[in-house]
């Protein structure tokens, strides 16, 4: 059957990306087919389209979508036809109306969530349940540091962290951005543009620094990062919104006080199904709890993808985006 996807046939900015015919085969061994309703719109699918994470080309985009099961192929037993279900995974091809995808990765969506906010949220929502419960597992009374607080992952990780009874500093950009941050959660704010990140977050720790850095930042703050955290703190490090982190000597953390640097991702954390639906329960019982909110402020026509990108990386959204297909 013929479906209308995104495709890139070179890496670069936002004006590579294609909305073309593709061909979408009968599902194998395993797999279902899905018909896509809403699709996630996320800061490593530019990653992807500039060729910082390099995939064969050419190639579809996208790592997490909803919608209802279209057709199940040979051995599927996790799903049926008409199931409402959301997904994230590789290889990267959610900018589609339709897809196969291996069924065992397939998630239902819980009665009271609608597809918008399970594909806004679910690559999102599962990198903050990895940040706070594997990455550094945050305790009550523990100070963080969250960088790009009012974005998709930081919105949802900053309601997290402070529903787990952890002192949130936020760093954002702008002043509307602040306020969006402090609505969920934060306790304090950094603007990005400050000089001495590390001496502002010293200063409201009372000389003592963060338990744990989040940084999605990458080359940019990653030093700043490390200098913010106290004796044994863990730098989370998981994602290059300026380019990937320089090499740098171990005994850099040695002298900032046996610190602990991790990069983790996603997919390993997730590996099994029944890892997946752990991590699935997790987050859907903190929406349903209203721990956390999901704030959909942008939606797009797949049609539309370049903008959306430009968008994104223009620093023109905040919380989660969506592309809708009617």
């Amino acid at each position: 059957m013929k479906s209308k996807a995104i495709r890139i046939h070179e890496y670069g900015g936002p004006e590579v990306l294609r909305f073309e015919d593709v061909e979408v085969p009968e599902p194998g061994e395993g797999e279902a087919r899905i018909r896509h309703t809403a699709i996630g719109l996320n800061f490593i699918d530019t990653y992807h389209r500039s060729g910082l994470y390099p995939m064969p080309l050419p190639t579809g985009l996208g790592s997490e979508a909803a919608g209802i099961i279209d057709v199940v192929g040979p051995g599927v037993s996790e799903v049926r036809p008409g199931d409402r279900v959301v997904y994230t995974g590789r290889p990267a091809d959610s900018y589609s109306e339709y897809r196969n995808f291996p069924a065992r990765q397939y998630v239902p969506i819980p009665d009271g969530v609608t597809d918008e906010q399970a594909a806004a949220v679910f690559l999102k929502g599962l990198t903050a349940w990895y940040l706070l419960k594997r990455s550094y597992r945050v305790q009550a009374g523990d100070p963080i540091l969250l960088y790009a607080a009012a974005g998709g992952v930081g919105s949802l990780a900053s309601q997290w962290a402070k529903a787990l009874g952890a002192t949130v500093i936020g760093v954002v950009s702008t002043e509307a951005k602040a306020k969006m941050a402090r609505e969920n959660g934060c306790d304090h704010i950094i603007m990005a543009d400050n000089p001495d990140v590390p001496g502002a977050v010293r200063e409201l720790t009372g000389g003592k620094g963060v338990a744990a850095v989040y940084d999605s930042v990458g080359k940019d703050t990653f030093m700043a990062s490390l200098d913010s955290l106290r004796p044994h703190g863990v730098m989370v490090t998981f994602g290059n919104a300026t380019g990937p982190v320089d090499p740098f000597a171990p005994a850099e953390l040695a002298k900032r006080g046996s610190l602990y640097v991790t990069r983790p991702v996603l997919f390993d954390f997730i590996a099994t199904r029944d890892d997946l639906l752990l991590a699935a329960g997790d987050l859907f019982d903190v929406i349903s709890r209203g721990v956390v909110k999901i704030s959909i402020n942008q939606r797009y026509a797949l049609r539309d993808a370049t903008r959306a990108h430009q968008d994104l990386e223009g620093r023109k959204t905040t919380g989660s985006t969506v592309f809708v297909i009617d």
